[in-house]
């Protein structure tokens, strides 16, 4: 019988970014552990010789925390503490030829569709096999899921095209293999992740396929509960909105970013939809499934913006109400259309005017919250943190969301579980609750 081959090499993965970057670093372990090597994420103290970075370039900061990391590791490995350093992911993808004259103490750089040629230089073999295996980094309950790679929008913000490519579908089998794989390993929660959902299947099918996916995956045993992250709203195929409330296991969620409510932004920003279009589709998602969560993400401090600007961003959020809402500040990224445009919002009033927006969705969340107050939820329990244990409802997705507290000393749930939980009180953004037997 062969001896399996042992190294001495230990990688230690370090993940920056969105949940994207999430699965791309689960994929990379699933790999790396399969060609037999010793393989950590984000260990602290770790003995670790090979530190891999998976960077994020999105926006300044991002950027900034990326940059640092590598530093970091460039330091260590100059006092010898580490032997190897490799950087890959969005930052790497843009800026890989600057990165290269300005840390050289990075052995190498890769691209964010480069995985093959990274594993090639740790004398690595891609395994086609594993497709869709991952090595979870998330707690072991819920998951990301990408359904596709890159965007073919062009949005005058974002330079994710320019480091993600174009649009490219996974097969709906691949799909629902992976939540198979995902079930037998324990998930109960897969969260649906793309650059943009809505537009799944065009290019594989020649057809908006994100409904028909969702009745898939819906039929995958142990998958409790299904939910939808970034998709956009010109064109929106409103079936999905039918999926979603004919489908047991999709949540009633949907992120939507919106961006902006002015039309003047909003076409400056190239985001093809007005705000009297952005309303109506609300109305008509609301329509079909009145029971559906709309959370949307605000971009402030666009080019051109103005006091006027924000001020119907302002009026569109308390007439809509959306469940959940984020805010970003706008962010000046060169290779962009908006790049072009003068940067005229100072840092000071971008921050000013995303606190401004954030105390409106503030006192609607605290008035969503106290409606609840009384009821009876069905809740995922994510973690133990403090005398509380902490879960969320279907209309609250992880990190992004309200969560429910739930008092240590007088209840007892396990992590992982799904339990129904009375919501005795509730604050701007989270609920309290004790547990129903």
């Amino acid at each position: 019988m062969k001896a399996r081959t042992l190294r001495k090499d230990k990688i230690n993965v370090i993940t920056l970014g969105c949940s994207k970057n999430t699965v791309d670093s689960e994929n990379m372990m699933a790999q790396l552990r399969a060609n037999d090597y010793a393989v950590a994420h984000q260990e602290e103290g770790s003995d670790a010789n090979v530190i891999i970075v998976n960077t994020c370039g999105f926006i300044d900061a991002a950027k900034e925390e990326s940059v640092n990391s590598i530093l970091y590791y460039a330091e260590a490995k100059q006092q010898g503490m580490i032997d190897k350093l490799y950087v890959t992911g969005c930052l790497s993808q843009r800026y890989r030829d600057d990165l290269e004259v300005e840390i050289p103490q990075v052995d190498a750089f890769f691209g964010t569709l480069e995985l093959p040629r990274l594993l090639q230089t740790l004398k690595a073999d891609y395994k086609h096999e594993l497709i869709g295996e991952r090595l979870l980094t998330t707690p072991t309950h819920y998951a990301y899921m990408k359904i596709s790679e890159g965007c073919n929008r062009t949005c005058s913000f974002c330079a994710i095209p320019l480091m993600r490519g174009k649009h490219i579908s996974k097969p709906i089998e691949q799909l629902v293999q992976e939540a198979r794989n995902l079930a037998a390993t324990g998930v109960k929660e897969i969260i649906l992740i793309a650059q943009e959902l809505t537009y799944y299947g065009l290019d594989l099918y020649k057809k908006r396929a994100l409904a028909e996916l969702l009745y898939k995956l819906n039929e995958v045993d142990g998958i409790e509960w299904i939910r939808l992250h970034y998709a956009y709203p010109s064109k929106f195929p409103i079936e999905v909105i039918q999926a979603i409330a004919d489908c047991e296991h999709v949540c009633n969620y949907l992120d939507m970013p919106l961006q902006h409510a002015s039309n003047n932004v909003l076409k400056a920003m190239r985001r093809q939809i007005t705000r009297e279009e952005t309303e109506e589709l609300i109305a008509q998602i609301r329509e079909i499934n009145p029971n559906i969560a709309l959370r949307t993400t605000m971009l402030v401090g666009f080019p051109g913006e103005t006091q006027a600007d924000i001020e119907e961003l302002k009026d569109f959020i308390t007439r809509m109400k959306f469940n959940r809402l984020g805010v970003f500040t706008y962010s000046h990224e060169e290779g962009t259309s908006g790049y072009e445009l003068n940067d005229n919002v100072s840092q000071d009033e971008k921050q000013r005017r995303a606190a401004e927006v954030m105390e409106v969705q503030q006192d609607i969340s605290h008035t969503l919250n106290q409606q609840v107050v009384g009821t009876v939820k069905k809740v995922l329990i994510d973690k133990k943190e403090g005398g509380y244990f902490v879960g969320r409802t279907d209309a609250d997705s992880p990190e992004v969301d309200n969560e429910v507290l739930i008092s240590a000393q007088e209840n007892y749930v396990r992590i992982g579980d799904f339990c129904q939980v009375e919501i005795t009180s509730a604050s701007d953004f989270d609920l309290y609750g004790t547990v129903v037997l």
